[in-house]
């Protein structure tokens, strides 16, 4: 890999991380498009090592709450009941489900999950998903001629039953094309959350599975046509680009729909399907030197 292919990759992962469109399927595509080999999932898990690091330093002030609540609340009973500390163990249910399919499934993510056209088949559905999550939500916060304004639940309201379906929701991203942030937005809205709680749980959450994921695929960093240098170079470009890109999205959530990311979606799975049914791409194009 070269060190512009590193530099274009890493900037691809800051830009795509926090937005529900898929980092994964937009690192195998921008290789696909540009004759370049697959990354592979060993580069796109540890480039997320550096989105997660600005993730890190945007929530530092909530993770360092939590983190120091839940520590208390080991030893001191009365701190059990806190919300911060509550938020602590609901973080780490939700991470057991894709830590488990992770592991169950590492030859699969590593191969036919790659395919072309399953990651054209995610992009359309999920944005489907999404589109629908996003319409009720809507409906909920506007109301109607017949409908009158209904209260979406916030993060106090998160329970171990809603933490373990994020976490779900979050494990389907395993799959190149579904979107980490799309998915768990998705199943947050759809269980009655407001977007900036799905939004803000989905971050919290993807911490722990992200940074164990990276540093599991460190010992693979540096084999095949990927190198140590041009994977750390991507991997600082994604932390700066991805800083700034949480600092957008957080607000433009507050006001705005994600009817933009559902349209593309919807127009980049169905463009792929084109282009693989017409043989312009090869549905493992960049694999194996292909």
């Amino acid at each position: 890999m070269s060190w512009f292919e590193s530099f274009i990759l890493g900037l691809v992962q800051g830009l795509t991380e926090f937005l529900p469109i898929s980092s994964s399927a937009h690192l195998r595509l921008t290789a696909a498009f540009a004759g370049w080999e697959d990354p592979g999932a060993a580069f796109t898990a540890i480039t997320q090592i550096g989105t997660e690091t600005a993730v890190l330093i945007y929530f530092r002030k909530d993770i360092m709450r939590i983190i120091s609540a839940w520590f208390r609340s080991l030893t001191d009973k009365s701190m059990r009941s806190d919300h911060d500390a509550q938020m602590g163990w609901l973080v780490i249910v939700g991470s057991i489900p894709i830590g488990v399919l992770g592991i169950t499934l590492k030859d699969q993510i590593e191969g036919p999950f790659r395919d072309l056209r399953l990651i054209a088949t995610t992009l359309i559905v999920m944005g489907i998903v999404l589109g629908i999550a996003d319409r009720l939500a809507a409906r909920d916060e506007i109301g109607g001629r017949h409908r009158a304004i209904r209260e979406r639940k916030t993060l106090q309201q998160l329970n171990v039953k809603d933490g373990l379906i994020f976490g779900i929701c979050q494990a389907m991203a395993l799959i190149p094309g579904v979107s980490r942030s799309g998915a768990t937005i998705s199943g947050g809205l759809l269980m009655g959350y407001t977007r900036e709680a799905a939004a803000r749980y989905s971050f919290l959450l993807a911490i722990p599975a992200v940074l164990a994921s990276g540093v599991f695929e460190l010992k693979d960093a540096g084999e095949g046509h990927v190198s140590w240098g041009p994977t750390i170079f991507a991997t600082i470009i994604a932390f700066a680009v991805g800083y700034a890109v949480i600092a957008w999205f957080m607000k433009f959530i507050t006001t705005k729909s994600f009817m933009p990311f559902v349209i593309y979606r919807i127009i980049l799975g169905i463009v792929l399907f084109i282009l693989v049914g017409t043989d312009v791409l090869s549905p493992h194009a960049g694999e194996s030197g292909d």
